[in-house]
């Protein structure tokens, strides 16, 4: 037993004396620190998985582009549905920052797996006509097959979206794969991956103008147009969109930046986040009173070692200081443990989602931090009233 004098006690005897009182208590303190941790953990992991989730999106868009605007048409003053006009396309081409636009039209078709489908079980899938240069202004990407070529895009041809394909039951694109689109057969040339910033492509059927205006019933019209423009441009040209792509009707046009989509949901991710943090706050203080109630235990526990160190010639101040550090000591051992468990959580869940696994150091640092505060007032009652106790009145407890 290490016998206290009066003398100051320095910090390596503060940390020797609080770990012995740990040590002696395995169990309690395990659970205790357990406590802590899986409080550390549920916040360090909400956080660590919202970073991931972030940097995953910032990754997407900076790969795929925040100038991307789309032009569709809108409703008139009666509800009806109105179109673009025939140039709209060619008049959007001309506003100076505009660097690129492409479109696509729906068309009355419908596609299904084969002839002897029912009509009326079309999946939800659009048969889409599209213009060759739709994957380069929308980030879309082929994951089977090839896109539509000058050659294809005039037979019947087709790409399909990601949904589509697996709608259609369709794994892979190649010559001896048919769909019945529209009563005849077309070949699936390609199957398109997830379009983040252009969703609607997902559960399409894209085929060629030309077919499409053939084949089809396809009146010619463009139903969404797609322009990217200048990054410093892309508001002011936003603004004039509408009025440039139908001049005489601007206010039957809709125009919309699909990336900012993709930041509405991480806001909405993020009102999910407080409400996780809220509950990892609520299992770090349950933790907190695992500690309280571990160190008042063992206030009671060690009268008698108490009542010993005062009549060895420890202070009041001593005694303090040892339940205090015992209480801390627990405390970071929590905080570090529930720190490695989150970094564990944040990573697994990262990978099964293939986002980057980030981990903010402040939250690492303010884990740890918290840890600490709450162990230490956990502490506070305990170590003020071990060090009230008398040593006649410890050493009389049996």
């Amino acid at each position: 037993m290490t016998v206290l004098t009066t003398r100051p006690m320095r910090p390596r005897d503060v940390v020797r004396v609080g770990g012995a009182g740990l040590r002696a208590r395995p169990l309690r303190v395990f659970l205790s620190a357990l406590g802590i941790a899986i409080g550390i953990a549920a916040m360090l992991g909400v956080v660590g998985i919202s970073a991931s989730s972030q940097e995953d999106l910032n990754r997407q868009l900076e790969a795929l582009g925040t100038n991307l605007l789309t032009v569709s048409p809108g409703q008139t003053l009666f509800g009806e549905a109105s179109h673009l006009p025939a140039e709209a396309e060619d008049m959007i081409g001309q506003i100076a920052p505009v660097t690129s636009v492409t479109a696509t039209g729906t068309t009355p078709a419908k596609v299904y797996r084969n002839d002897h489908i029912p009509a009326a079980e079309t999946g939800s899938i659009s048969v889409t006509a599209a213009r060759l240069d739709l994957l380069q202004d929308t980030g879309a990407t082929v994951v089977s097959g090839a896109w539509l070529n000058a050659a294809t895009h005039r037979y019947p041809a087709t790409v399909l979206g990601a949904k589509a394909a697996d709608r259609l039951g369709v794994v892979q694109a190649g010559p001896d794969q048919r769909v019945w689109l529209s009563g005849q057969w077309f070949t699936v040339v390609g199957v398109l991956a997830p379009a983040p910033l252009a969703p609607e492509l997902d559960t399409a059927a894209l085929v060629g103008w030309p077919v499409a205006e053939e084949r089809l019933d396809f009146d010619g019209y463009a139903t969404t147009i797609y322009a990217r423009a200048q990054e410093e441009h892309v508001v002011a040209v936003r603004d004039v969109l509408g009025a440039t792509a139908n001049p005489e009707k601007p206010n039957e046009v809709e125009v919309s930046r699909p990336s900012d989509v993709l930041a509405a949901k991480q806001a909405t991710d993020a009102t999910l986040n407080a409400l996780l943090l809220g509950l990892g706050g609520v299992a770090l203080l349950v933790g907190g009173v695992g500690v309280a109630n571990t160190m008042v235990i063992s206030v009671l526990e060690r009268r008698a070692e108490i009542g010993l160190r005062r009549s060895l010639g420890a202070t009041r101040g001593q005694i303090r200081l040892q339940f205090l550090a015992e209480s801390l000591l627990l405390s970071a051992i929590g905080g570090v443990g529930g720190v490695l468990l989150g970094i564990g959580v944040t990573a697994a869940y990262a990978g099964l989602q293939g986002w980057p696994a980030i981990v903010p150091v402040w939250a690492m640092v303010g884990g740890v931090l918290a840890t600490l505060v709450i162990g230490g007032i956990a502490g506070f009652y305990p170590a003020v009233r071990a060090a009230r106790m008398s040593p006649t009145e410890a050493l009389a407890t049996p």
